[in-house]
C-alpha cells in the first residue's frame, strides 16, 4: 500500500476551522505527531511518500480532501472551502500514472474527508463542504465501475468521516449525534464513548485500526470488540479540525 501524506506547514495556524474554536497550535509538536503517524503507516507495511505543503496553503496537510482513490480511478475533488481548491494540482501530479484520473467541477464541491467507501458502496456527506453537484457527478463517473453512491445528512461535524468511519468487515465507529447510524447498509455501529465526540475517526489499515491517543475510552471500546489499534498522538492536529482519515491518502499500487 502507498500513503501519500503532505508535510505540515509552517502556517497551519491559519487553517479553515468550521466547528471548533480556534486555539494557538504548536506547528513543531503538530510536526512531530505527524511524523510519528507516517512511522505507524510504516510500520503497517505502506510506502509513505510525502508531498512538500506550500506555506500559502495552511490545509494542505489534510491531503484526504483532494481525492478520492478506488480500485479503478482516482477522482480529484472540488474542496468546499475556496482557501483550499489550490491543493488539489500536486495530489493530481502525484496520483498521475497510478490511475486514470476524472474531476469534479462547478458548481459541484467535494470534499475527500465526506467520502466513505465500504466495498462498492460509497456514502457521501452532505450538509457541510460537499454539496448535492458534487454527490451527482461522483455517482456519474463511479457508476459505470459498479458503485452506488448514497447521500448522507452530517449535522454539527466538518465531513462525514468526522463522524463515522469503517474499522472492520462489518462495522462501522460512529457518532450518533452526528449521523445517523442506520445509514450503512448491512453495517453494525459501534458508539463513540459520549465524553469523545470526536473518537469516530479511525483509519484501516489491513487488519489494524489507526486512532487518535487521545481517545483512550473509545479506544477501550474498539479493544473490547477484538480490534488491534495503533494509537498516535493528535492533539495539535486536532485544533486544526483535523483526524487520522485526513492526514493520507492509501493507494493500492
Amino acid at each position: 500500500m502507498i500513503a501519500f501524506t503532505r508535510e505540515v506547514p509552517r502556517s497551519l495556524a491559519e487553517c479553515e476551522l468550521t466547528h471548533v474554536e480556534r486555539t494557538p497550535i504548536d506547528v513543531d509538536a503538530a510536526r512531530a505527531e505527524h511524523d510519528a503517524y507516517e512511522n505507524a503507516l510504516h510500520t503497517l507495511g505502506c510506502e509513505v511518500r510525502r508531498l512538500a505543503s506550500p506555506d500559502d496553503q495552511p490545509d494542505a496537510v489534510f491531503i484526504e480532501d483532494a481525492a478520492v482513490v478506488l480500485d479503478e480511478l482516482a477522482i480529484v475533488t472540488r474542496p468546499g472551502a475556496e482557501s483550499r481548491r489550490g491543493e488539489t494540482a500536486v495530489v493530481a501530479g502525484a496520483l498521475e500514472g497510478l490511475r486514470p484520473l476524472a474531476r469534479i467541477a462547478a458548481p459541484g464541491t467535494l470534499d475527500g474527508g465526506d467520502v466513505l467507501r465500504i466495498g462498492q458502496r460509497i456514502y457521501v456527506g452532505v450538509g457541510g463542504r460537499t454539496n448535492e453537484s458534487g454527490v451527482e457527478q461522483l455517482r456519474a463517473i463511479v457508476a459505470p465501475h459498479g458503485y452506488t453512491v448514497k447521500a448522507v445528512a452530517v449535522r454539527g461535524a466538518l465531513h462525514l468521516k468526522t463522524a463515522v468511519t469503517q474499522i472492520s468487515n462489518d462495522l462501522v465507529l460512529v457518532n450518533p449525534e452526528w449521523v445517523d447510524d442506520t445509514s450503512f447498509d448491512g453495517m453494525g455501529a459501534l458508539p463513540v464513548h459520549p465524553s469523545e465526540p470526536f473518537g469516530a475517526n479511525a483509519l484501516l489499515v489491513g487488519d489494524r485500526l489507526v486512532h487518535g491517543a487521545q481517545y483512550e475510552r473509545t479506544r477501550r471500546r474498539l479493544e473490547a470488540v477484538n480490534l488491534r489499534v495503533v494509537a498516535v498522538p493528535m492533539r495539535e492536529l486536532a485544533k486544526a479540525e483535523a483526524g487520522v482519515t485526513c492526514c493520507s491518502i492509501l493507494v493500492k499500487p
